[in-house]
């Protein structure tokens, strides 16, 4: 499967998502998932409000992925798999597979892919110039069957499993009387097919013989080396080249970096590991999933990375989208508000309509593409528009977005009025639920020329209910104005019922700059004292109705 097939892309909408944000998204992303054969996942900006997950639990569909940042992380780079090996396999084991895999690096994990260390071609040159010691062999702990593979030899006597643990390396070159001298117990003896030298070194208590050339080994030397618990071990090298070779037999465990690795998880993003990995001289790194061993990644992975692969839905505003969009690989936007600040590498296919909901368009995306809409789906789509359209009542709506929602109730088995006042209840139920998360359940923020504003709404069918949030909010909205920054900020309290909205002010000017786009005072008469409460008669729509009002008003 090809790099470009295996790539998925996430469908997102802005920050502080609403009901349109999240259904259209992963409405969008099954759309683009069957067209395409591709993957497309719906991911989410932030917080999934009451009104929201009321529809999510009534159609049984689990939440997006909460997608925070879409900054390049290392999972989308191209991490190359070398696979993990057991520590103990042998030097000469480590470098065929390093050549065969044209790497310079090979982790050592265990079962678990938990990794324990890393053995370089370097490591592993330094273990042949750097050894003077004829008893590394046993201090490495060298497994037997460790020293036949790389002597590509036979075990007579012994078991493969056991160890060299103890005594000296060396090479029975004498005749057996001088060798009495130097043959320690515990010794390993590098020998020929001398019978009286094979004797004399089981005699002596060595732990091992290797006999070399291949000679046969006596019935005789055979029970004696049983008797003494020697492992004798034959080769078809001579006893230089076995010599030379028995070095390569030791595990890797032994020369392998095992402290103060850099290691890097598969989320951490590019941006934060760029100057570690400029600041250490290694050519390689491992990556890990969960802390497990995933792969290996170098410097030069890091020139061909490409950022995340995006959809945004319900936005094209910079400022709306999730962090680290500047990073991201636009493909598509699908909106119907007014053309924001974001921008893309390359052109992209670009859906933009004046209607009521993001959802509309994405309905009539699946009836264009003769893909079948299911319960479910229909259910998230006309929850979407009634959500968007306060069922209707709210200007932006069109006769597409009616239409639409009438057919997507059908599908879905739902009685409009019914369904619509139970997701409004479910939204408005905010006793529980502290001043932030209230004002942060449907925000923005925008730009006018040199001026921004931030606007935040609560569409509500409960009177008392507003009068009380009107109390809590009026404090909490000067709080948020000092914590963004912005010239204004404002905050919609909007009745369904009455299609009426109070709009609380926080700014200077902010109230004046509403009274001003709104007409609502005398030309030559003072205005009245600011109380940061202005009443909205017919307004409903922040979109339609507040923004440009605001942005037509900063302009003058």
């Amino acid at each position: 499967m090809s790099e470009e097939r295996r790539r998925r892309t996430i469908v997102i909408g802005h920050k502080n998502p609403d009901t349109d944000s999240i259904c259209s998204a992963i409405c969008y992303a099954r759309l683009k998932s069957e067209v395409t054969g591709k993957e497309y996942v719906p991911g989410r900006a932030g917080h999934v409000n009451e009104e929201t997950q009321f529809v999510l639990n009534y159609f049984g569909v689990e939440p997006p992925e909460l997608i925070s940042n879409v900054k390049t992380q290392v999972q989308d780079i191209e991490i190359r798999e070398t696979k993990g090996v057991a520590r103990n396999i042998s030097l000469k084991k480590a470098w065929n597979l390093m050549q065969d895999a044209n790497v310079v690096t090979l982790p050592a994990v265990s079962a678990g892919d938990v990794l324990e260390g890393l053995i370089t071609v370097g490591d592993i040159t330094k273990s042949y110039m750097n050894v003077y010691d004829s008893s590394i062999l046993s201090k490495a702990q060298t497994q037997y069957s460790n020293i036949i593979e790389t002597l590509e030899g036979t075990l007579i006597i012994g078991d493969a499993s056991e160890y060299f643990r103890e005594g000296k390396v060396l090479i029975a070159a004498a005749n057996p009387d001088l060798m009495e001298n130097y043959i320690s117990p515990h010794d390993l003896v590098i020998l020929g097919n001398r019978y009286e030298s094979q004797l004399c070194a089981i005699e002596m208590d060595a732990d091992c013989i290797i006999v070399c050339e291949g000679a046969p080994v006596s019935m005789t030397i055979r029970k004696l080396a049983q008797e003494h618990g020697c492992t004798v071990i034959t080769t078809p090298y001579d006893t230089y080249t076995a010599a030379r070779l028995i070095n390569q037999s030791m595990p890797i465990s032994y020369f392998m970096k095992t402290e103060n690795l850099i290691t890097f998880e598969d989320t951490d993003f590019i941006d934060d590991i760029k100057d570690v990995m400029a600041s250490k001289r290694h050519r390689d790194f491992p990556i890990l999933k969960d802390g497990r061993y995933r792969g290996m990644i170098s410097r030069r992975n890091l020139l061909g990375a490409k950022g995340k692969q995006i959809v945004l839905v319900d936005h094209n505003e910079r400022n709306q989208a999730v962090d680290g969009i500047e990073n991201a690989d636009i493909m598509e936007i699908i909106d119907h508000h007014k053309l924001g600040t974001v921008e893309t590498i390359s052109p992209v296919f670009f859906r933009n309509q004046p209607l009521g909901c993001t959802a509309t368009i994405v309905y009539q995306m699946y009836n264009e593409n003769n893909v079948a809409i299911d319960r479910v789906t229909a259910g998230l789509l006309c929850s979407a528009i009634i959500s968007d359209t306060l069922l209707f009542r709210s200007p932006t709506c069109t006769e597409v977005d009616r239409m639409a929602a009438l057919a997507l109730a059908g599908t879905a088995g739902i009685k409009l009025d019914q369904y619509a006042a139970s997701m409004f209840a479910a939204g408005s139920n905010l006793k529980s639920k502290s001043e932030q998360e209230i004002f942060y359940q449907d925000f923005k923020r925008f730009n006018a020329g040199k001026i921004s504003f931030g606007v935040g709404q609560i569409s509500s069918l409960n009177v008392d209910e507003l009068a009380m949030l009107r109390e809590r909010m009026l404090p909490y909205l000067k709080k948020a104005h000092e914590e963004h920054g912005v010239d204004m900020m404002f905050f919609m309290l909007t009745n369904i019922l009455t299609e009426t909205t109070e709009l609380l002010c926080e700014g200077n000017g902010a109230e004046q700059l509403i009274i001003e786009a709104f007409h609502m005072g005398t030309e030559g008469e003072d205005l009245p004292e600011p109380n940061h409460v202005v009443e909205l008669p017919g307004v409903v729509s922040r979109k339609k109705q507040l923004i440009p009002a605001i942005m037509m008003a900063c302009e003058e």
